[in-house]
């Protein structure tokens, strides 16, 4: 019977969140005739939060160099010892290329070779196990990864297991809330936009891959404020 409850709840909340979805996409439609609601919605989506000294940076993965040359520059000031980046899941496409023989970098690979062009030392970069799928995955994998490395770290850096979070712009509230969510409130996140990501939450809408992007963040926001019934 509690499994049968369950399953019924999880079918509600899909509903639900696909109804939320279709309200998004009317409220997005009615939002282009209104230029100062754009901005407000582009806006809302962009948080930041002030350094402090963390026990690692996390790399976001996505739209590669912007991301780890801030997580790069934020190395070199010393506000963290060591850089993460999260592998993520093999495509379809990717997997058959690679049966044809066909050898493409993944992204993961692109993330740490920018790193090291742009000064991070090998040693300092850390790649998690396993691989990720969206941004609720890729900061499980990087919280238990930095969880079970806790103990490496000094008790300054340690406390509360501060970390860094890199992304871009439009993308950081969503990684704050979710990170919140991930580790149930024990460790502290500091999320900073890729300060290269040429994301401009004043005009957005005029640009096609900024526009979906918005429309993702806010189905994910949704996804997020319904308990996360559709997986990444």
């Amino acid at each position: 019977m509690k499994q049968r409850a369950d399953v019924k709840t999880e079918s509600r909340s899909k509903r639900v969140l696909r109804y939320c979805a279709v309200l998004t996409g009317v409220v997005v439609l009615l939002a282009l005739g209104s230029a100062p609601l754009l901005r407000l919605m582009g806006s809302f989506l962009v948080v930041e939060d002030p350094l402090r000294l963390a026990a690692a940076i996390v790399v976001l993965g996505g739209q590669p160099p912007f991301r780890e040359m801030e997580a790069a520059r934020l190395f070199a000031q010393g506000w963290a010892p060591k850089v993460m980046v999260i592998p993520g899941a093999l495509r379809e496409e990717q997997q058959t290329l690679s049966k044809l023989g066909i050898r493409v970098a993944e992204g993961w690979e692109i993330s740490r070779e920018v790193l090291l062009k742009s000064g991070v030392p090998s040693a300092a970069i850390v790649v998690s196990e396993g691989r990720a799928e969206g941004t609720l995955e890729e900061l499980q994998a990087a919280y238990k990864a930095l969880a079970s490395q806790r103990s490496d770290v000094s008790d300054q850096r340690s406390a509360g297991m501060t970390v860094i979070l890199v992304s871009s712009k439009y993308h950081t509230r969503r990684v704050r809330l979710t990170w919140s969510y991930v580790t149930r409130g024990e460790s502290v996140s500091i999320v900073r936009a890729a300060e290269g990501d040429p994301f401009d939450p004043a005009r957005w809408w005029r640009e096609r891959r900024f526009a979906l992007s918005v429309v993702r963040e806010y189905l994910g926001l949704i996804n997020y404020y319904a308990g996360f019934p559709v997986e990444p």
